[in-house]
């Protein structure tokens, strides 16, 4: 039976057997030392040289580094050992699979060379702890949705129809007819909610043709989605988002803070409620006293962002900024409108460490004015038929919101943008491995 590195002090002076990758090895005149590396940590294994371990120290020499093989011994408790003061004393050897040497990447190597040679990159410990914290993440996030009554649903990513505006999308044939990878999973949600899925919860892959070639994009990226019914307005689905992103904090903390601190040097603080929450009009005037100006109906600009993440932390201290009150010009047709003004909208981004990571709004549910709204847009009644065709028999009013995942887990660790905590990343330039 396989025993975890992690678990080896343990059994202090039993027999156990490791299995894991060979890090190192070291030939000395009567003894070889080896370190291994499971998914659970390192272990120093000993080898004595005697003509009784002959085949052993004969398998060691052919050892290279990356190598796969399993490790019968006994546990010895040793303060000497810098590796948790507990080392292996070798009974037997089980080789699985050689190494081709040297190993193509060395921990100095390139973002880029890591992803060509993912199959080794990702034994590096800090490596994998990126996609430990994304499945603490996505734990949290279940558990989050399972208090709250939510119902997970999974929509389609092909799409017969190109989705919202209809740019940005990528096409495919699809049996001989043009078809479309989802942009967003916006429709299917509020298809849910019109059909009584009163909090929709969604996790899965969306696809953006947009041709910007940053840190903060990539064409395939997880989206973490809800949808509320019967709220009140968009700041139902703020108030919604602190607790969630609270949860998700307190979560990894607990589970990866003190990992997360020797591997990044990143102290993981679970956010105060409530979040600060500004209006666009009020960014504005605070990134014009900062020299930034924003004209009156844009959108922020990346440098926006960060500067306004800049001063709420310093200002603050906070992480977090709610920015609101979008003008039209800049949302989708199905934000709602402002009553008092209707070149406003009822909608919301979330800032985290001066980057978007959320967009939300309260959805426009009365029919007549949802088309009307898009037809402002110059969207075609046609094209957005099955959309409209939603909201012909009732719907509750309701809003939501679009995480993503890749930007919330780079800020927590502190990574520049989201390729390096991208299993396999596609952009502009890579479609392999």
């Amino acid at each position: 039976m396989r025993t975890l590195i992690k678990n080896i002090p343990h059994h202090a002076e039993n027999t156990v057997t490791v299995k894991g990758f060979v890090e190192s090895v070291r030939n000395l005149k009567h003894v070889q030392f080896l370190t291994i590396r499971d998914g659970s940590g390192a272990l120093q294994i000993v080898n004595e040289k005697s003509p009784i371990n002959e085949e052993n120290t004969s398998i060691i020499n052919s050892l290279t580094e990356g190598s796969a093989a399993s490790f019968t011994g006994k546990v010895c408790i040793s303060p000497k050992v810098k590796l948790g003061g507990v080392e292996l004393q070798l009974q037997s050897i089980k080789l699985y699979s050689l190494a081709k040497s040297p190993l193509p990447i060395s921990k100095d190597s390139s973002l880029e060379k890591k992803i060509d040679n993912r199959a080794v990159s990702l034994r590096d410990p800090a490596q994998r702890l990126v996609y430990q914290v994304q499945t603490s993440m996505i734990t949290a996030m279940n558990e989050f949705w399972a208090d709250n009554d939510f119902t997970i649903m999974f929509s389609p990513k092909i799409m017969g129809t190109a989705s919202e505006s209809g740019a940005e999308v990528f096409k495919i044939d699809y049996f001989g007819r043009d078809a479309y990878l989802a942009q967003s999973p916006q429709f299917y949600k509020q298809m849910g909610v019109a059909g009584g899925i009163e909090k929709y919860a969604e996790i899965g892959p969306v696809f953006r043709a947009d041709p910007s070639s940053t840190p903060r994009h990539n064409s395939e990226f997880i989206s973490v989605d809800m949808e509320v019914a019967w709220i009140d307005g968009h700041e139902d689905i703020m108030d919604l988002e602190e607790r969630f992103l609270t949860h998700i904090f307190e979560r990894v903390a607990s589970a990866h803070g003190k990992t997360i601190s020797k591997e990044f040097g990143i102290d993981i603080t679970v956010p105060k409620q409530p979040f600060p929450r500004i209006t666009l009009q009020e960014g504005r005037e605070i990134l014009q006293q900062k020299g930034h100006f924003i004209e009156e109906n844009d959108d922020l600009d990346p440098a926006g962002e960060k500067l306004l993440g800049q001063h709420f932390m310093e200002a603050h201290g906070h992480d977090f900024v709610f920015v609101t009150e979008y003008p039209s010009s800049v949302r989708a047709f199905y934000h709602m409108r402002s009553e008092n003004n209707p070149m406003v909208t009822k909608s919301f981004d979330l800032l985290y460490k001066g980057t978007e990571i959320t967009t939300g709004a309260q959805r426009e549910h009365r029919l007549d004015i949802l088309m009307s709204q898009a037809e402002e847009k110059g969207l075609s009644e046609a094209h957005l038929q099955h959309y409209f065709n939603t909201f012909l028999y009732g719907c509750p009013p309701h809003g939501g919101l679009g995480l993503g995942l890749g930007r919330l887990l780079s800020g927590m660790l502190g990574q520049r943008g989201i390729t390096p905590v991208t299993f396999l990343p596609r952009t502009m330039t890579r479609i392999t491995p």
